[in-house]
């Protein structure tokens, strides 16, 4: 049988993925799940990208999770007068929280968070523009931030503004987040990702808005601020979330280049440790927005981050606006699968001198253990949840998880975890003599398992029920 790619990937819809026949085609090369970003584009935009995602999905006889990614406090400068200024090293330069928001120049703009102020003071480090100009804080008077360019160059209109080091105080939810999150829920989609999350607190307040609204959605936390990086704070942050995402974007900006690898392995290391989903996301085929092959450094980071046990690796602009979105999703389907072909991938400690406090948790860990030391095909999860198959997916493994299930919302959670593939199984329309033929039959109709295979399948006692199982058994296809 074929190697089947275990590491997920996410594609961000846009003008490119609109155009006739591109949705299909991503979908086709490997896209698992798509990402609506709510930072661009109105809501009808986001309506047709969900109903097409819907119906390719239909065609191709599979789920694709969506994700909906919030804008979250967007810090950034005002407009000039002439579109830009060119900043020299040295020059005086002054943020105004109360100047004209259209009539910046060389000297001075306006900001649009009026707390900025309030959140900086003297030698603090400004990073504009992703890092591309640096202010150093020389004092703070009334609404103004009197500052010395230490990096010069170009400053266009509405650049975002960060503090190396984070700790400025914009929440994580604004008023045009909580609106966009309503729509989200309306669109039924499978994720929400909130951006700049401080604290846990800002994941429980999602959480809470989406039940609010009637949703179901997962809460993906993006690990964006550097507070958000300190030990007990980041496992809180990914206790309280479906799944984190690695967004080196302006972690980056924040915490410096050079500190990013290590604190993306430990995000990845510290969210499989506490049995939730983590993606690794920005810029990892940047180039690729234009040009047909990536960049050898592109290669390594997105295998990287395959070796690292990452669940997905998203693509933004490189689907979103590039040129060839469908020949990105291939390069990385195909860094991906080579990448998992190292024995690494398939060794693992994970919780191997834990102890269990459920059982379905005893039991996912036992299923794992036995198919990695046995001549295993694949592993069937009859799962209301999804949950033991989240479990069973943190233990690095190339044996392919199936979570069947009758609920339509658990299948597409599932598309996010790693080697899980969903597949629909009513559980309740079999009669209990004949589950383990029907499930089996299920798999082996896709051309997963064949005769004589070896499987293994686990379930609860009470059919139908959530969090109940208890039963993991070893058969042979026939």
């Amino acid at each position: 049988m074929l190697q089947r790619r275990r590491t997920k990937i996410i594609a961000t819809l846009g003008p490119a993925t609109d155009q006739p026949g591109m949705l299909e085609k991503i979908l086709h090369a490997g896209v698992d799940l798509v990402r609506l970003n709510f930072s661009h584009g109105k809501t009808a935009d986001h309506e047709a990208r969900v109903k097409a995602v819907r119906e390719c999905g239909l065609m191709l006889g599979r789920e694709i999770g969506i994700i909906a990614d919030l804008q979250g406090p967007k810090i950034r400068v005002a407009r000039f007068k002439e579109g830009k200024v060119n900043l020299t090293v040295g020059a005086a330069f002054v943020l105004d929280a109360s100047y004209d928001s259209n009539a910046g120049n060389e000297s001075i703009v306006g900001i649009d968070y009026k707390e900025l102020p309030h959140d900086v003071k003297s030698h603090d480090v400004l990073l504009l523009d992703d890092g591309r100009v640096v202010l150093k804080v020389e004092f703070v008077d009334g609404s103004q931030i009197r500052c010395r360019v230490m990096v010069g160059g170009i400053l266009s209109n509405n650049k975002g503004i960060n503090r190396l080091g984070g700790g400025l105080s914009a929440k994580a939810l604004t008023e045009k987040d909580k609106a966009d999150l309503i729509t989200a829920v309306a669109l039924e989609v499978d994720y929400i990702a909130i951006s700049f999350p401080r604290n846990a607190n800002d994941i429980e307040e999602a959480k809470k808005l989406i039940s609010e609204a009637g949703g179901t959605a997962g809460v993906i936390a993006k690990i964006e601020r550097a507070e958000a990086i300190e030990p007990e704070v980041l496992d809180d942050i990914i206790e309280a979330s479906a799944a984190v995402m690695v967004a080196r974007g302006d972690l980056g900006v924040e915490i410096g280049d050079a500190t990013l690898p290590a604190v993306q392995k430990r995000i990845i290391h510290r969210a499989r440790t506490l049995n939730r989903a983590v993606i690794t996301a920005t810029q990892m085929m940047e180039t690729m927005i234009h040009h047909a092959i990536p960049t050898r450094a592109e290669v390594f980071d997105v295998a990287n981050a395959v070796l690292d046990g990452t669940d997905a690796v998203m693509l933004s602009a490189e689907t979103a606006s590039g040129d060839h979105p469908d020949i990105v999703v291939e390069s990385m389907a195909r860094i991906c699968l080579m990448a998992e072909r190292d024995p690494n991938t398939q060794i693992s400690r994970h919780r191997v001198e834990c102890a269990f406090s459920k059982a379905d948790e005893a039991v996912a860990m036992a299923t794992m253990y036995t198919a990695n030391h046995l001549d295993t095909a694949a592993i069937i999860a009859l799962t209301e949840s999804g949950l033991t198959p989240l479990w069973m997916s943190r233990i690095r493994s190339g044996i392919p998880i199936f979570g069947l299930s009758r609920r339509l919302q658990t299948e597409r959670k599932m598309t996010l975890y790693r080697g899980v593939y969903p597949l629909p199984f009513d559980v309740t329309q079999v009669e209990r003599g004949k589950l383990y033929e029907a499930a089996m039959a299920v798999v082996e109709k896709h051309g997963f398992v064949k005769s004589g295979d070896w499987v293994i399948i686990t379930h609860g006692d009470q059919l139908g029920s959530t969090g109940g199982t208890n039963t993991m058994k070893l058969l042979q296809v026939s």
